[in-house]
């Protein structure tokens, strides 16, 4: 049993909306123990990072605390967080509460090296000399297995992969031994075996520190494998909480069991991924009831079986190649002479060959940094090749002029990684996907283009009157569907998805990859499937490929590949995946 660290007490934020009001956290209790982990789930929208922000006094006007307490007991004495001047919040916020904020993109100061900013937070909080606190900065760099973090010291953010600005934001989180970690979706962007790193981590701090960690994720698999308790949120509420036993093995909310389901299953294969909706239905009074019938009964009635799966290979091998690849090159100079001669290269993209059959789903993992992403853009010379050919339809892409890219361009298309980077915020949702058909010409007049828009918002679930909308007034969920709307509105024959679902909660994840298989049967375009989640790509792939260091060292079925791994660095990835109860 743990003596309780924090207590919340009724806590309910509110954020007005026009005339209205939204209630965002609706009058949660919640406690946190020396020592405990607790783990929060819920989807977007659910109140999670609201609550976290709290701890933090962090909530931005005109959004305010409305009713509640947050009691925060030191050794000798207890404190309302509320309750504090701003000033003195700020002796408790970093040194006594640290948070790792869900988006290291937007946490960290791009006019400022990595190390300045870890060492800025350390001599804030304690009376370190410069050097020292620059020394504790790279050892902090080491703990969270950044490579060479003396050089990690002097880099910008820009310069870092995702996965490495994240591990940053950890290592100046834990910088001044805080007594509570708020930790938003910290390993949401990362690869499996640095989440498994990091989930290490952190359990290894929280053992030595006696630190407690409220952990906020939609990923069930890491909250089983590190939360000593889970508590469950569904639109501001509090709908479930328990030990990690109680709640995985026996759910007692219908929404905690759709969430639970909503994960690709890792021993068998289905048509389409279980979503909370299936389970659960709200009445005229705003009521959730279960619906009649079990998981078990539902999934069993999606399990894809082995005749299926053996068809639709021998389908695809039939198929002609719709895109080969050989000896692809991407070097990057990252050193010169004088004179201006390259030095030294990294090769991030180095002697690959593969093809892709029409009809395909291929899909590609590995960890951040082993150069998926440089291998998609590579393919549509968003970024241009050193080395190697591209042969789409049977035409050599590197051979072309950029006119002739050009023409070719709505044939190919990428959906990007981040929904809130890739839409123009000034642009109404309709624009966005009415550009590339105007760019191109297609589909005659502006009346006839903007029917095609409102057909291709139905067709990834959004209603017409989104058209005028803007990108902010959507969930992430929202915006990636919006993201997929737009490369579909030139009925491209091939599709590079770029970690398009990494940033969603599972139950909206599970809904966008449904949405990609309906369509992609639907509209018959063929598509490589970049993500760091071998579970998915199992999923959502016929064929997958293991990348790692810029080769691909790995390729075959997808459940041969994820059941049967060849390699050792493939198995290193299947055995990183958090497996939960």
């Amino acid at each position: 049993m743990h003596s309780t660290r924090v207590e919340i007490q009724d806590l309910a934020v509110t954020f007005p909306a026009g005339n209205n009001t939204i209630t965002a956290v609706n009058h949660i209790s919640l406690t946190i123990g020396k020592g405990e982990i607790v783990g929060v789930v819920g989807e977007s929208g659910s109140g999670k990072s609201v609550t976290a922000l709290s701890l933090m006094r962090l909530i931005q006007p005109p959004g305010k605390i409305s009713h509640g307490s947050i009691l925060y007991r030191m050794a000798a004495d207890t404190i309302d967080l509320l309750q504090l001047s701003d000033e003195k919040v700020r002796h408790y916020r970093g040194n006594e509460v640290a948070m790792i904020f869900q988006e290291p993109m937007t946490s960290l100061n791009p006019l400022h090296t990595c190390g300045d900013q870890v060492t800025e937070a350390i001599r804030l909080h304690t009376p370190m000399t410069a050097q020292a606190a620059r020394q504790r900065a790279i050892a902090l760099f080491e703990k969270v297995k950044l490579p060479d973090p003396a050089a990690i010291m002097e880099r910008y953010p820009h310069e870092l992969s995702g996965g490495q600005k994240q591990r940053v934001m950890i290592a100046m989180a834990i910088s001044c031994h805080p007594k509570l970690l708020i930790a938003d979706e910290p390993t949401t962007a990362l690869d499996v075996t640095v989440q498994q790193a990091i989930l290490e981590l952190l359990r290894e701090l929280q053992q030595q520190l006696d630190m407690s960690v409220l952990f906020i994720t939609h990923d069930l698999g890491v909250v089983a494998a590190l939360a000593h308790r889970v508590v469950v949120m569904y639109k501001g509420n509090i709908v479930e909480e328990g030990t990690v036993e109680q709640v995985f093995r026996h759910p007692q909310h219908p929404y905690t069991k759709g969430l639970l389901a909503c994960r690709p299953p890792l021993d068998q294969r289905l048509t389409r991924l279980p979503v909370t909706a299936d389970f659960m239905e709200t009445d005229s009074r705003g009521q959730i009831h279960e619906k009649a019938g079990t998981i078990k009964t539902l999934v069993a009635s999606l399990v894809v079986s082995d005749a299926d799966i053996q068809q639709r290979t021998q389908l695809l091998a039939a198929a002609p190649p719709l895109l080969e690849v050989n000896g692809l090159c991407t070097w990057f100079p990252v050193k010169r002479s004088i004179t201006g001669k390259v030095l030294k290269w990294a090769k991030a993209v180095d002697d690959v060959s593969f093809t892709v059959r029409t009809g395909e789903t291929l899909g590609l993992v590995g960890e951040s940094g082993c150069g998926k992403t440089t291998l998609g853009r590579s393919l549509l010379r968003l970024i241009e090749p050193t080395g190697g050919s591209i042969v789409y339809k049977g035409q050599d892409l590197r051979s072309l002029s950029e006119k002739g890219m050009r023409v070719l361009r709505k044939d190919m298309q990428l959906i990007f990684q981040d929904p809130y980077a890739s839409l123009n915020p000034r642009q109404s949702v309709g624009s966005a996907i009415l550009e590339p058909m105007q760019v191109h010409g297609l589909y005659g007049n502006e009346r006839a283009q903007q029917e095609r828009v409102m057909a291709l918002l139905e067709m990834v679930q959004l209603r017409p009157e989104h058209y005028n909308r803007y990108p902010h007034e959507f969930s992430g969920g929202q915006r990636q569907r919006v993201v997929i709307a737009r490369a579909l509105a030139v009925a491209p024959s091939f599709i590079i998805c770029d970690e398009s679902v990494a940033a969603l909660d599972v139950s909206i994840q599970a809904q966008v990859l449904n949405l990609l298989i309906d369509l992609r049967k639907a509209l018959g375009f063929t598509c490589i499937f970049i993500s760091h989640d071998l579970s998915v790509v199992r999923f959502i792939s016929d064929r997958m490929m293991v990348m790692r260091q810029g080769k691909i060292v790995e390729t075959g079925e997808a459940d041969a590949v994820y059941h049967h791994p060849q390699q050792a660095y493939t198995q290193q990835l299947i055995a990183a995946i958090p497996k939960g109860i």
